[in-house]
């Protein structure tokens, strides 16, 4: 496992499943978590040894949050109501994608093509996946979106890119999430839907969390897109 520190790029630790990897998942954390949040799970995905795969787990930038008093911690964006939508933090989503992207080319400038990356992201990393996916110009492999929903939404359709319009998306959230409440997500699943995007939904009986039946399926849908691309 590294850490990375290039200038001009955010701090993002990393581990490889296999040496000189051929494919890569970006995966954001929540707010308030960094990047090795989600490191652990790696293991537990049980990927076949022959997939040789870089896992990046960036560190979302120290900013003041509304919603937890002014309090810094690592977040992709401020959060200013607890309806998470009524008044969104635009500006900040938008200055995150940009570092998502540079993540991005920083792994074709190493080799890995857009079309063998997955996006993935929890809670506020799932928000970015969403936006960041659904308006990059290249083709990802596939997109997962645990515990989140898509920001920006009434901008999305407008704004989205067709490069990604058949890529698949991974979509879990728990039914009883008190953080992000299961309407918000069903409501971006039911636009993207509409939108014709391919959205495998999952829903779990667990609160703001990841479960062992979500790792799994993760397990699943990442051997699926991975292996196809």
């Amino acid at each position: 496992m590294t850490s990375d520190t290039t200038p001009d790029l955010l701090d993002c630790v990393e581990l490889q499943t296999g040496p000189q990897p051929t494919h890569a998942v970006i995966w954001m954390h929540g707010l308030g978590a960094d990047g090795n949040d989600f490191v652990p799970i790696v293991p537990e995905l049980r990927l076949p040894a022959t997939l040789a795969v870089r896992f990046v787990f960036p560190n979302a930038p120290v900013q003041p949050v509304t919603i937890n008093g002014g309090m810094a911690m690592p977040a992709w964006y401020d959060i200013l109501n607890r309806d998470l939508v009524r008044r969104e933090d635009g500006p900040g989503i938008r200055r995150s994608e940009a570092a998502i992207r540079a993540i991005i080319a920083r792994e074709n400038d190493r080799g890995i093509p857009t079309s063998r990356i997955v996006l993935a992201g929890f809670s506020q990393g799932c928000a970015m996946t969403l936006h960041t996916g659904l308006r990059l110009p290249e083709t990802l492999a596939g997109m997962m979106a645990l515990s989140g929903y898509l920001p920006l939404l009434d901008l999305a359709a407008a704004e989205r890119h067709g490069a990604n319009q058949d890529t698949p998306i991974f979509m879990a959230h728990g039914t009883y999430d008190p953080v992000v409440e299961l309407p918000r997500a069903t409501a971006s699943r039911d636009l993207l839907t509409s939108l014709g995007h391919d959205v495998r939904w999952h829903d779990y009986p667990m609160p703001h969390s990841v479960c062992a039946e979500e790792v799994a399926d993760i397990s699943a849908f990442l051997q699926e897109v991975l292996a196809q691309a």
